[in-house]
């Protein structure tokens, strides 16, 4: 008997244990709670933590993540503006904005991430459809457009390269990121999920197209540093021709200096001359004989034959010379 009244004192706590037990449940600080009755939901979603009751049996406990919780896209070939096939990894973060909407639409994560995986795919496609690659690869856009400037005319021959105008920038690469985040945002709102960041986390170029990019890389810096050549032949052009424009005035100032200076020497030692040989007839007559032995000293020499006339003024005084010899 009394056996038997203790077993069903056993089985009586332990159904009472059981019943406590699926009553009872906790909720954490990282989560929320739909509670659903045969598959159905009941109430309203629960968003407090502690410890929390529902009908045993018959209600059912589903949790929701309340944190921020991340996407790692699978890398997808895809074609950009310029008809260049590149490689795609993106990821994002995303969190449950609107639990009850995302119960009722996905219940659980694994359909969030496939659904996460179609939006986000075609978005991604979509956007980098609509760019060139130098958009996707840039992170900024920083870079200006290169105006054409063709070389200038350097001695010895003329550089008629031209170099050609580099792409300009739009957006960049973070822009781009940024617009699959809005047009994503709100098909991914009807499902209760907000849309936190998307980035792309590597682009590798096809095999295919590869050296192709690095040819227009290549070409790139190329153009870059022609230019950058042609400015300085241009700016070496103009530094030479300023110095010789200065040279050719420094030397016109002084030739003008010396001329002036030789002009007015000249003028005062005629002054000079007139001055002292002008006094008298034997003044002038003594001036015009050493005048004229100055010009016989640069004109004669011992191998110089002169052709003179006998009514010349230079041969005067050769004449006197010969007639004065004789007398003697």
């Amino acid at each position: 008997m009394k056996q038997a009244a203790l077993a069903l004192v056993t089985v009586i706590i332990l159904a009472a244990a059981v019943v406590i037990s699926g009553s009872i449940y906790t909720v954490h600080e990282t989560e929320q709670v739909i509670i659903t009755e045969f598959g159905k939901r009941k109430g309203d979603p629960i968003t407090e933590a502690g410890l929390k009751f529902k009908v045993p049996f018959i209600q059912n406990v589903n949790r929701i993540e309340k944190r921020v919780l991340e996407w790692d896209g699978r890398p997808n070939e895809m074609p950009t503006k310029d008809k260049l096939y590149i490689m795609v990894d993106t990821f994002a973060r995303w969190r449950i904005s609107d639990s009850l909407k995302y119960f009722l639409a996905l219940r659980d994560e694994r359909s969030a991430q496939s659904r996460l995986n179609d939006i986000l795919g075609s978005e991604t496609r979509n956007a980098v459809a609509k760019h060139n690659l130098i958009e996707i690869i840039r992170t900024t856009k920083d870079r200006e457009a290169l105006p054409i400037a063709e070389a200038s005319a350097l001695e010895g021959g003329v550089a008629d390269k031209q170099i050609s105008r580099l792409e300009p920038i739009a957006k960049g690469r973070s822009v781009i990121e940024d617009e699959i985040q809005e047009n994503a945002k709100g098909k991914l709102a009807e499902f209760g999920i907000e849309l936190l960041d998307i980035r792309f986390k590597r682009i590798n170029y096809n095999v295919n197209v590869r050296n192709r990019i690095y040819e227009r890389m290549i070409s790139e810096r190329a153009q870059i540093a022609e230019l950058f050549r042609s400015e300085g032949a241009a700016e070496a052009a103009r530094i030479l021709g300023n110095k010789e424009f200065e040279l050719k005035k420094i030397e016109s100032e002084a030739y003008k200096t010396i001329q002036t200076i030789r002009g007015e020497a000249d003028a005062r030692a005629t002054q000079i001359y007139a001055e002292a040989y002008d006094q008298s007839a034997q003044a002038s007559e003594f001036y015009e004989f050493l005048k004229t032995m100055e010009t016989y000293q640069k004109v004669l020499s011992d191998d110089t034959t002169v052709i003179l006339s006998t009514d010349s003024d230079l041969f005067k005084f050769l004449k006197g010379m010969a007639t004065t010899e004789a007398t003697q």
